[in-house]
């Protein structure tokens, strides 16, 4: 073999060396539409709101492949369907391309649940949407403090801050509505059980303020209130007035007090 090429002078060597290069080039050339299917295009289907299983028959039909790119919660959107795919609708591709698919998850993921007390309701709402939270009951109860957040309820009871709860909870508030203009005489607590006084006084929408104790009081709800501030009588002696939203501060101590006979409690 060696010598036949030997035998020939170098110049068609040369020659036949640069035909045949050319002749694999084109051939090269000539494979690349069966290589990659050039000229072979396809109409990217729209799946984009239909259930998974639903978009892969289609997908398959249409001759394209499919991946699930990622997964999202939307509390709009279906449990597990397609809320967008990649490429668009519509799009003219080659055949066979992949078509990549967010879906929509099928449990929401958990969040921490934001403490609102103190809030506006307006702030209390951006929070609760940024958190893909929703806004659910809003109710009033008597406080200083109109339309800020007294209390946030999940199912019903109060939560506190750091529950893990799912994305797309409801979350009802309860907000103050500010001093009332229901205006009565200052109830005599003296002498009685906090946890009682307590009872009674919320029932008339008057909330406990400050609340002092003695250093031997380990449990306040079984303390026994031995000082109030307002009382029911002022220095001169007249009957003074409170209104629903009002506080009433507290003194307490273990032993039940001696209570002055000539008070009277509640005339609310």
């Amino acid at each position: 073999m060696f010598k036949f090429i030997t035998n020939r002078p170098l110049w068609l060597n040369i020659l036949i060396g640069i035909a045949l290069a050319i002749a694999i080039f084109a051939a090269f050339l000539l494979s690349l539409n069966w290589l990659t299917d050039h000229g072979k295009s396809a109409t990217v289907p729209s799946v984009t709101g239909k259930n998974y299983e639903e978009a892969k028959q289609i997908l398959k039909k249409a001759g394209f492949d499919f991946e699930i790119q990622d997964s999202v919660y939307v509390d709009t959107a279906k449990p597990m369907s397609v809320i967008k795919q990649i490429p668009d609708a519509d799009e003219i591709v080659k055949s066979n391309r992949t078509v990549f698919l967010i879906i929509s998850r099928s449990v929401p993921p958990l969040v921490e649940m934001p403490n609102l007390v103190g809030y506006s309701l307006r702030n209390a709402q951006m929070v609760l949407k940024n958190m893909d939270l929703k806004l659910g009951d809003t109710t009033f109860k008597p406080d200083f403090a109109k339309n800020a957040i007294l209390e946030q309820l999940y199912n019903g009871s109060s939560i506190t801050p750091g529950t893990q709860i799912r994305k797309g909870s409801t979350i009802s508030l309860v907000l103050g509505d500010g001093v009332g203009n229901k205006e009565f005489s200052v109830p005599v607590i003296t002498g009685m059980a906090y946890s009682e006084a307590k009872r009674i006084l919320e029932a008339n929408g008057i909330v406990i303020g400050a609340i002092v104790t003695r250093a031997d009081v380990t449990d306040t709800a079984a303390a026994w209130i031995y000082k109030q501030n307002p009382e029911r009588f002022d220095e001169d002696k007249r009957i003074q007035k409170i209104r629903s939203g009002q506080t009433i501060d507290v003194w307490l101590q273990v032993d039940k007090p001696v209570k002055d006979s000539t008070e009277t409690n509640f005339d609310l």
